[in-house]
């Protein structure tokens, strides 16, 4: 059990370490935007976590008296890039391509209910009044943020939406598998090795859209640059530190201040104007998220039992949590850090 699992709540150098993450994923989707009017979507992340595992491969020998970890813990941690990076991050591209903003945004919001739902299989989740009540209030308020998506059709949303609850399983999984992996070693070693398993993934898979090659502009550089060190490197530094202590469920939670922090920025960085109903689903989020963050009392099973604690702390996307088509760039970051959609 990692140190602080078993208080009553998260520490909140762990979970400010979290919150840092989602604010710097939430600048990302502006950019990705911009950026995928000159390269495809998978060939962003190839550059994008190439480069980042490139600069990790630098600092993480800069740390004192840094060792490789055992090859059965590299192996972990590989594994664990392969689905938080490459799987969840190609896998809500593709679902929302197909689905609607608005079904995207809820999905992903739903995220750390299926994460506790998997931790609870796994015999490892704790159900609480405030964390459920928490989670749902949270999709009700990322819903009043971008409900006006809505109105947008698709013609193969359904399988988009199947796509996203794939997507939402692999980021769980992500979590679950980022939190063991990295027991007894720093951030910055399990970031390094997740990195360098989710950039293979996407080089295996980016030929695919060699068509679209072609050389970025300085501006398009500058913007696979920014991805690169501050949402691939900071970041997922930051979650990964943060999921040292915090229950991936929580964690997960956590991201759902994303769009808030995307709706900020689009107030007041392009003076888009802000409906109060916006506003009224931001002050929900955030409610929701204070109420998920603590365990509360647990859900009581049979007459005396309950669930047991959780010893485990996404996007992912994310959720690097994810950008989605909104039509407004406030909405698009409605589900998560998602640097290539």
């Amino acid at each position: 059990m990692p140190d602080g699992m078993n208080s009553q709540r998260p520490p909140w150098g762990s979970i400010l370490a979290i919150l840092g993450a989602a604010l710097i994923w939430s600048t990302s989707f502006a950019v990705t935007k911009v950026l995928l009017g000159q390269l495809p979507p998978l060939t962003i992340g190839a550059i994008r976590f190439t480069a980042a595992a490139l600069i990790l491969c630098v600092l993480v020998r800069l740390q004192s008296g840094w060792r490789p970890p055992p090859r059965r813990t590299v192996v972990k941690m590989l594994c664990a890039g392969l689905l938080g990076i490459t799987a969840y991050f190609g896998l809500e591209n593709v679902g929302v391509d197909f689905a609607t903003a608005a079904d995207a945004a809820v999905i992903v919001a739903a995220f750390p209910v299926i994460t506790l739902i998997t931790e609870i299989l796994l015999g490892q989740g704790r159900v609480t009044v405030s964390r459920v009540a928490g989670m749902l209030l949270a999709m009700a308020g990322v819903w009043l943020i971008v409900r006006q998506s809505a109105e947008s059709s698709a013609p193969h949303r359904l399988l988009g939406d199947v796509i996203l609850l794939v997507a939402g399983v692999a980021w769980a999984a992500y979590n679950i598998a980022a939190s063991r992996s990295g027991k007894g070693h720093s951030p910055m070693t399990n970031t390094y090795y997740q990195t360098i398993a989710g950039a293979f993934g996407f080089l295996v898979l980016c030929p695919l859209e060699w068509r679209s090659w072609r050389m970025p502009d300085v501006a398009g550089l500058g913007m696979l640059a920014f991805l690169a060190v501050m949402c691939s490197v900071v970041a997922f530094f930051l979650y990964n530190h943060g999921l040292r202590r915090v229950p991936s469920s929580t964690a997960v939670n956590l991201l759902n201040l994303v769009p808030v922090f995307g709706l900020i920025s689009a107030a007041a960085i392009s003076r888009e104007p802000v409906g109060w109903i916006e506003i009224v689903g931001c002050a929900v989020v955030i409610a929701a998220v204070v109420l998920g963050a603590g365990y509360g009392l647990p859900v009581r099973r049979g007459r005396s039992r309950t669930v047991a604690a959780s010893t485990t702390p996404s996007p992912a996307v994310v959720t690097e949590p994810a950008a989605t088509s909104a039509p407004r760039s406030a909405r698009e970051s409605a589900h998560g850090e998602n640097a290539e959609a």
